[in-house]
């Protein structure tokens, strides 16, 4: 038992260490030139479309907005999932929230090498009645911020469904950040 127990034990930390994962190829790169590798052009940071700010800062956490789908070109991304857009575009979507809030966080601390941690996001997804993978919806901007910052950017998340969703975009999405001094 002792034997099977210390085989089982020692597998286990084999394949902790073994486990291949994106997250560690970011390791020791700097972010900005991770966007180059990945090929992700940021758009301009997007400006406030009503009476608040994009970032909020308390301490070493950064508050940001709620941010939508808005590609380099400038033009929005609209309609409704499920309806107007699938599952893959409406992932595109997200991963174009992703990139408009990794470009907030640019322009507001100047350097993205100081995000700490990804807390918390919140993704909010427009859609039809019968359309059912929110989740999945918001991985386009997981996977993203994977992508970019590594194991820093894995976070803990929530995905909601709306009817209808501010600019009739299909995608918004806010993060709680962790910043370094």
């Amino acid at each position: 038992f002792s034997i099977w127990m210390s085989a089982t034990a020692l597998s286990r930390r084999v394949l902790r260490v073994a486990r291949p994962s994106f997250h560690a190829s970011v390791r020791g790169i700097h972010v900005e030139k991770r966007l180059e590798e990945l090929g992700y052009k940021l758009p301009a940071p997007p400006k406030s479309q009503a009476n608040y700010v994009q970032c909020n800062q308390v301490g070493n956490i950064v508050y940001i907005a709620g941010h939508l789908p808005v590609p380099v070109s400038g033009e929005i991304v609209r309609g409704v999932v499920g309806k107007d857009l699938d599952l893959k575009e409406a992932q595109h979507a997200a991963q174009l929230c992703a990139l408009n809030l990794i470009s907030t966080l640019k322009a507001y601390l100047g350097d993205l090498d100081r995000v700490k941690k990804v807390v918390k996001v919140v993704g909010f997804v427009s859609s039809t009645d019968d359309f059912s993978e929110h989740h999945l919806v918001i991985n386009g901007f997981s996977d993203t911020m994977g992508e970019v910052f590594g194991e820093k950017g894995r976070h803990a998340r929530s995905a909601v469904g709306h009817h209808i969703l501010p600019l009739n975009v299909p995608v918004e999405v806010e993060a709680i950040v962790e910043v370094e001094d």
